[in-house]
C-alpha cells in the first residue's frame, strides 16, 4: 500500500467527473470495498467473493504491518496497493495493482470495481489512466479477464490492452490426486530450489514461453530468488494460514539446466485448496505426468483432502491434453492482456527570437575565400606528399 497523502495524488477531472477524486485507500474506505468487491464479482464469479470478503478481513486486522511495509521497498510492499475514485465522500470505484516482477518493469491490475450508481466505463478508464501516471516505474501493464466478462474487456481494450494469450484454471480432484500418488515417479534429478538454482529456472522460465510473453513478463534470475527478509515474512504467512511452501526441480546433468520446476502452497489445515505452479520445457513434456504423481505424493500427508489448482495457457497445449486426461476440471477461463506505456517528456518551446543568430551567423562568415580549384589541389598534394596513414572511415 503505498503511503502517498491524499492531497499529493488525488487528481480532479474536468467536464462531467469535475469532483471526482482519485486517491490511495485509507481505513475508513474498507467496507466501501468490499461492498464494491461484492457487487463486481458474486454474480460473476461466485465463490470468488468470499476469498475477497477474507482478504478484507484480513485487511482489518493486519492493517498496521501492512501498512508499514509499504513503507521501505520489499516484496511485499505492495501487498495491498488500493486506489478508490471518491466522490462527495462517496467510494464509487476501486482499483488494485501489484509489481509483477523483481525489477517493478512491469505491473498487474489484479481488480477493478465500480459502482452501479456510477458511470463505469468512464470511472474505470479514469482508475486504469490514473495508475498508468501514479506508477511511473511502470513500462508495461497486464491483467486477466474473464471470457465472458464482456463489458470489463471492453473498458480493457478501449484503454490500449491487447490480447496475449488464453489461460485455462484447473482444479484435481482429492481422488485423482490419491490415483496419482499411486504411481511412483521417475525423477533421479529432482533437487529442492534455493537461491543459487535462481539462475536455472530462470533459464527454464524463458525457454518454456513465446518471445512476446516473455518481454511482458520481463523476468530476470532474481525473481526467482528470496532474500532473508522475504524468507521471514513468508514464514510468519505459513505460519498463520498453516501452509507448506515446497519448490523443486529437475536438472538434466548432460547440459546442466532445469528441464522442469515446480512451486507448490500445501493447505495443511484443509480449509483452502492446494495451489502449484508448473514449468516445463518444451522439449520435455513427458515430464507431466512424473511431476504430477511428485505433487501428489506431496499433499497426501495432509488430514484432510483438498483438491490441486492449476493453470495452463493456450501455447501449452501438451500440459491441457494431460489434464484432461488425468480427469481435472475446468474451473474458469481467462484472457491475459496487455498494454506498453511510453510517458512523454514534456518539451519546452523555443522561442527563436531569444536566440543570438545574428552573431552566429557573422562569425562563420569568411572574409576572403579561397578559390576552389586552388583549395582542392593543395589539399591533394597535402595527402599525396605526407607520409601519414590516412585512417579508414568505415573502421575509425
Amino acid at each position: 500500500m503505498t503511503d502517498t497523502s491524499s492531497s499529493e495524488s488525488a487528481l480532479t477531472a474536468k467536464g462531467d467527473a469535475a469532483d471526482l477524486i482519485l486517491r490511495p485507500i485509507q481505513y475508513s474506505d474498507l467496507d466501501a470495498v468490499e461492498a464494491l468487491f461484492r457487487e463486481a464479482f458474486t454474480d460473476e464469479y461466485g465463490d470468488r467473493a468470499i476469498d475477497i470478503s477474507s482478504q478484507i478481513q484480513r485487511m482489518r486486522r493486519w492493517y498496521g504491518p501492512i501498512k508499514a511495509l509499504s513503507l521501505f521497498p520489499n516484496r511485499f510492499q505492495h501487498l495491498f496497493t488500493v486506489h478508490v475514485a471518491e466522490r462527495d465522500r462517496d467510494v464509487l470505484g476501486m482499483i488494485q495493482v501489484s509489481p509483477f516482477n523483481h525489477a517493478r518493469t512491469t505491473w498487474r491490475i489484479d481488480h477493478v470495481a465500480v459502482s452501479s450508481r456510477a458511470q463505469r466505463q468512464g470511472i474505470g478508464s479514469r482508475l486504469l489512466r490514473h495508475c498508468m501516471e501514479h506508477f511511473r516505474e511502470a513500462h508495461t501493464w497486464m491483467l486477466e479477464v474473464n471470457i465472458h466478462n464482456k463489458g470489463a474487456m471492453s473498458l480493457y481494450r478501449r484503454n490500449g490492452f491487447q490480447p496475449l494469450a488464453q489461460v485455462t484454471y484447473w482444479s484435481i480432484p482429492p481422488d485423482r490426486l490419491a490415483d496419482l500418488a499411486k504411481s511412483k515417479p521417475s525423477l533421479p534429478n529432482l533437487l529442492l530450489a534455493g537461491n543459487s538454482d535462481a539462475p536455472l529456472i530462470y533459464q527454464l522460465d524463458t525457454a518454456s514461453m513465446p518471445p512476446l510473453v516473455r518481454q511482458v513478463y520481463d523476468r530476470h534470475a532474481d525473481d526467482f530468488r528470496s532474500s532473508l527478509f522475504d524468507r521471514g515474512i513468508e514464514s510468519l504467512k505459513q505460519s498463520v494460514s498453516n501452509t507448506e511452501r515446497v519448490r523443486a526441480y529437475v536438472l538434466e546433468p548432460q547440459r546442466k539446466a532445469a528441464i522442469g520446476y515446480f512451486n507448490l502452497k500445501v493447505a495443511r489445515a484443509g480449509t483452502q485448496p492446494h495451489v502449484a505452479q508448473l514449468t516445463v520445457h518444451p522439449a520435455y513434456t513427458w515430464l507431466y505426468p512424473e511431476l504430477m504423481a511428485q505433487m501428489a505424493r506431496e499433499v497426501q500427508s495432509c488430514p484432510q483432502p483438498q483438491p490441486l489448482y492449476l493453470a495452463s495457457t493456450d501455447y501449452q497445449t501438451e500440459r491441457e491434453e494431460f489434464l484432461l486426461k488425468i480427469g481435472a476440471e475446468d474451473m474458469e477461463r481467462t484472457l491475459l492482456m496487455s498494454r506498453s506505456v511510453w510517458h512523454k517528456v514534456r518539451e519546452s518551446r523555443v522561442k527563436f527570437e531569444n536566440l543570438p543568430l545574428e552573431s552566429m551567423l557573422r562569425s562563420l562568415q569568411v572574409k576572403q575565400p579561397l578559390p576552389e580549384p586552388f583549395d582542392r589541389v593543395s589539399m591533394d598534394s597535402m595527402g599525396s606528399t605526407s607520409g601519414e596513414e590516412r585512417p579508414d572511415p568505415g573502421h575509425s
